[in-house]
């Protein structure tokens, strides 16, 4: 220092800048090593080197309007402040309704208490076949064992290899839009495959996937729509143009917000869509979207039509028709004199959250309705008559109590 004192004088801000760090840095406290395990203490520096790495967020929403509350709540669940246990939890919800969006802002509130971390996004999507699993796995492995290129040769091969390489790594894994359980078996297969102080979120449409795997109803958790006011606020940051509020006719935003009744998703595209337009657009736009659903939103929500079983299907199509807001007493006496095995057809669309009990009577969301509607609409285009629950024609049922008349197929 006294060269640099000579050189640039001692009073120089520059010296005494480094004076001030070069004394900070012998005050920092460091790790002994005395007459402790060296391998140890070279473990211990690697996992805090590994929380400093640059692991980046990811990004959320553009508005991610209700979210905070919903974090504060999956990390009380989480119970972070265990180490000593492994830990699953589930994000369960329609279509649309914000899963991946919550998860994706729990995961960057939490992500840097662990050694490494891990979101894996759209699983459905990129996990068709067992090649796809292979290449799943190898993407975890790669972004946990930070600088390790694996090779995965089959699913199996995979599972070992996980066990073996992350059983002692305190790690945060994502798995985002789960269908299967094969999926689950080869990424997350169990709680042993973890160090400890690990945490694994899974998001899904289907509550039975969790509870299969061992997933307990404290460790789930419902994501429902939005609030009246958070739907408003989330409806007014997509429709706005410039301008602080929606200079629009009340009636006409209620109906829009009506017809998205709190979906995170259909406010999203139904107020970008409106976003500039006349008063009169505004008019032709509802009054469109009341018969015809929006494709996007439509697309999203029909995926959990799809994976159906057809007795599922049968049965939701004529709960969107016919049985919306009717008890469940009368709703299965009505179907099951109709040869159908009513109880746990219902049980299933509850699970994959197409419809929801409340009290006595099955529920559904109105855009969720309206998808079911459109799917018998769409039978028969060319002639409505030959459609499956067309009220053209009705059989008669009859039930052991009762003569029950009910629109339905041959």
């Amino acid at each position: 220092m006294v060269k640099h004192e000579n050189k640039f004088g001692r009073d120089s801000e520059k010296v005494k800048r480094w004076e001030k760090a070069l004394f900070d840095a012998g005050n920092l406290s460091g790790w002994d090593l005395k007459d402790k395990d060296e391998a140890d203490l070279i473990n211990r520096i690697v996992r805090e080197i590994s929380k400093l790495l640059d692991r980046k967020p990811l990004h959320v929403a553009k508005h991610p309007v209700g979210i905070h509350r919903q974090v504060v709540k999956l990390e009380s669940m989480l119970n972070l402040e265990s180490h000593d246990d492994v830990v699953m939890i589930g994000l369960w919800g329609q279509g649309g309704i914000g899963k991946t969006t919550l998860a994706k802002a729990l995961y960057n509130d939490i992500f840097r208490g662990f050694e490494a971390s891990c979101f894996l996004a759209n699983v459905r999507e990129t996990s068709k076949d067992s090649k796809d699993f292979v290449h799943l796995q190898e993407k975890l492995l790669s972004e946990i064992l930070v600088g390790k290129e694996l090779t995965v040769f089959s699913v199996d091969g995979g599972i070992n290899l996980m066990r073996r390489r992350l059983c002692h790594k305190k790690v945060l894994l994502v798995l985002d839009d789960v269908d299967n359980v094969k999926q689950l078996n080869a990424l997350a297969g169990g709680r042993e495959w973890f160090g400890k102080g690990s945490r694994i979120i899974i998001t899904t449409r289907d509550k039975h996937l969790l509870t299969f795997h061992r997933i307990d109803e404290d460790h789930i958790f419902e994501v429902k729509t939005l609030d009246d006011l958070e739907a408003l606020e989330l409806f007014n940051k997509h429709v706005l143009f410039g301008s602080e509020e929606i200079v629009m006719r009340r009636d006409l935003v209620d109906s829009a917000l009506q017809y998205a009744n709190g979906l995170p998703l259909a406010l999203e595209v139904l107020g970008s869509f409106l976003c500039g337009r006349t008063e009169q657009q505004w008019e032709s736009a509802l009054s469109k979207l009341a018969k015809n659903p929006d494709k996007d939103i439509n697309d999203v929500l029909k995926l959990s039509f799809d994976g159906l079983e057809d007795y599922a299907k049968e049965i939701f199509l004529d709960i969107a028709c016919f049985f919306k807001g009717r008890s469940m007493e009368y709703i299965i006496k009505v179907l099951d004199s109709c040869d159908f095995d009513t109880m746990i057809g219902v049980e299933v669309l509850v699970e994959k959250s197409l419809i929801t009990k409340y009290g006595a009577t099955i529920q559904m969301h109105d855009l969720i309705q309206l998808m079911g509607m459109d799917i018998v609409k769409q039978e028969c285009c060319d002639d409505p008559r030959g459609r499956s629950r067309s009220n053209i024609y009705k059989s008669q049922c009859f039930h052991k109590h009762e003569k029950l008349e009910v629109a339905h197929h041959d």
